[in-house]
């Protein structure tokens, strides 16, 4: 780490401190004498998105959460469960080995997470993220989740042959005189 001041490459740390993200060191020149602060964080890999017609950008999460935050306008969610979302959508993208990942990738995981969030929000997002190019073909989609649904909702409604939550009492016996 060079000294500012003199630019000398040797400096001991005097002081360090942990922060959530980062690491603060009060160093002091060998030669100089003076004091400095650095900041030590972790660096991130920048992702790339490749578009459809093979341009490349820096990954954005705020693209993400205004895509998403549009499907979701005017539907009951919690509290930044938007927010979480698209950290959990960003979180699974930093889990990919490649740095370059295509647009309809980052669409996919999109999607997949309306599906669960939010079947509304779902569709307001396939609708323009798949640009339909007849109402047929929107039909179909809808069809597809109302498959998706039904199968959900016949396994969450269905009643348990066991319930596992409920305590079993044993009957009391009788004393014997």
């Amino acid at each position: 780490m060079k000294c500012p001041y003199c630019e000398n490459k040797d400096s001991k740390v005097v002081e360090s401190r942990e922060s959530s993200d980062s690491v603060r060191r009060r160093r002091e020149c060998i030669r100089c004498g003076l004091r400095f602060t650095t900041y030590e964080t972790v660096s991130r890999k920048t992702i790339m998105i490749v578009k459809k017609d093979g341009r490349m950008e820096p990954f954005s999460n705020e693209k993400i959460e205004k895509s998403i935050s549009l499907a979701c306008a005017k539907r009951p969610l919690e509290l930044g469960r938007i927010s979480r979302l698209v950290m959990d959508i960003e979180k699974e993208l930093n889990s990919h080995t490649k740095l370059e990942i295509e647009s309809k990738i980052i669409g996919d995981i999109v999607m997949n997470k309306l599906r669960q969030l939010d079947q509304v929000a779902y569709i307001r997002y396939v609708s323009v993220y798949k640009s339909f190019q007849d109402q047929e073909s929107f039909k179909d989609e809808l069809n597809s989740l109302d498959q998706q649904s039904i199968k959900y909702d016949i396994n969450k409604n269905q009643l348990k042959l066991i319930d596992l939550d409920s305590k079993v009492i044993a009957p009391k016996r009788k004393r014997s005189s």
